[in-house]
């Protein structure tokens, strides 16, 4: 079993194909995916679509790039999402100091917020981190998941990533696992207790080697797994097994529906 633990096939990128594009994830070997909401709008879509296919979960949130247009309403709707069966986290939510799209104030008050708002569905957080360490650590301190989390497309340093681990974080590696130039997700993919790590595509962005310059999709989950496989030195199946039993542990998705999703594919 393959697990995706990070798509976006609610983006309009997959409007042409979408249909096929899961398709060949399922051919690909890909058994569940959790698609990740970022707006209202998509956290709506990500549920619409979780609902039509067995073997595809949501995420609902709001990414810090999008928290400036929240409102009452915003969280009014998340909180009644959440409590759709087929919601398994909130996310993604974090900071984001790369690109500064919202003010860090508003950013960190509404990282808060939701935070808060896991907590109150019991459900575990799916954390967006850029340039934001500090903060971001200092706030999960603060205000500590209590179903947990991932950090997930984790490219921090192995330092960061000791403190996120003693905390219960799991970390989930992406695309850019498989760069030539990765910095410090290698160390880190050889060094994280094998009760910790996700694989994921982060689709349709993030594309591994050697699909790089592409359009991203679940499919090409396989290339993260061969990695870390490499990595850690084990067999793929392994690896694949592994990410599984921890994507299931921390969404709390229990062997049974795992199967009948995959039979009905």
């Amino acid at each position: 079993m393959i697990w995706d633990t990070h798509a976006h096939l609610e983006d309009s990128q997959f409007s042409p194909d979408r249909g096929e594009t899961i398709a060949r994830a399922t051919a690909a070997g890909v058994t569940t995916i959790v698609n990740v909401g970022s707006t209202e709008a998509t956290s709506q879509n990500s549920v619409r679509l979780a609902e039509e296919y067995p073997f595809i979960y949501a995420a609902v949130g709001i990414h810090p790039h999008d928290v400036e247009a929240c409102t009452d309403k915003t969280w009014e709707t998340l909180l009644r999402l959440a409590q759709n069966p087929k919601v398994v986290a909130w996310g993604e939510i974090g900071l984001d100091y790369f690109r500064d799209i919202s003010p860090r104030d508003d950013q960190r008050k509404w990282f808060i917020h939701q935070l808060k708002l896991a907590n109150e569905v019991g459900l575990p957080v799916i954390i967006h981190n850029r340039d934001a360490h500090g903060d971001i650590l200092q706030i999960i301190k603060n205000h500590p998941p209590e179903a947990g989390g991932v950090f997930h497309s984790y490219s921090g340093s192995w330092e960061m990533a000791k403190e996120l681990l003693a905390m219960g974080f799991y970390l989930s590696f992406s695309g850019p696992l498989t760069f030539k130039n990765a910095r410090h997700a290698p160390e880190v993919a050889e060094k994280v207790p094998e009760d910790r790590f996700l694989i994921e595509t982060d689709c349709p962005y993030l594309t591994p080697e050697p699909y790089r310059g592409k359009r991203n999709e679940p499919a090409y989950i396989c290339e993260v797994l061969a990695k870390i496989a490499a990595i850690r030195g084990m067999e793929v199946r392994e690896a694949a097994r592994l990410s599984s039993e921890n994507a299931r542990r921390l969404f709390r998705i229990d062997q049974f529906q795992c199967e009948i999703g995959s039979n009905l594919q």
